[in-house]
């Protein structure tokens, strides 16, 4: 088995690479939905919900950095064409939404799609014991969880 310089198994590591840019896709759509909620939304709750919608395309962005980032950190390249996002995302382009309760639908939606590949992220780190993987993908599950959870509560729907 070929090792690669952070001790990892190369093949592995190249597959670890292909989930990270799916992945990567999927927060570019989920970021860019962000951003169209942020500037639509309308309503009474307005002021809450653009402040919120700021805060999580904020930190949808951070998050896209860090996923580019461990890309290239296991050798591979990250996506960086919008062809490429769409191709490789599974997530639904929000247009044109502007109605608070769809926005949020959207979003809890989104981030249940990103757990899914994260922990698929997760479990294939796991095998190969890529810590740094590892460690990235429980920060973000443990955070979209809370997310969802929120989400859920402001909906006043149960998980």
């Amino acid at each position: 088995m070929k090792i690669n310089i952070l001790g990892l198994p190369v093949k592995e590591s190249e597959l670890i690479v292909k989930e990270l840019n799916i992945l990567l896709s999927n927060f570019q759509v989920y970021y860019q939905n962000l951003r169209g909620i942020h500037w639509n939304i309308r309503g009474k709750r307005f002021f809450d919900l653009h402040v919120k919608f700021e805060e999580l395309y904020n930190d949808s962005q951070l998050k896209i950095d860090m996923i580019a980032e461990r890309v290239l950190t296991l050798g591979g390249t990250p996506f960086h064409t919008f062809e490429d996002y769409i191709k490789n995302s599974q997530l639904p382009v929000g247009k044109n939404i502007s109605i608070d309760e769809k926005a949020i639908h959207l979003i809890v939606n989104s981030l249940s799609h990103l757990l899914k590949i994260e922990r698929e992220i997760l479990y294939k780190s796991s095998e190969i014991s890529d810590e740094g993987t590892n460690s990235m993908m429980s920060d973000f599950i443990a955070e979209q969880e809370k997310v969802i959870w929120m989400m859920q509560a402001w909906l006043e729907e149960g998980l």
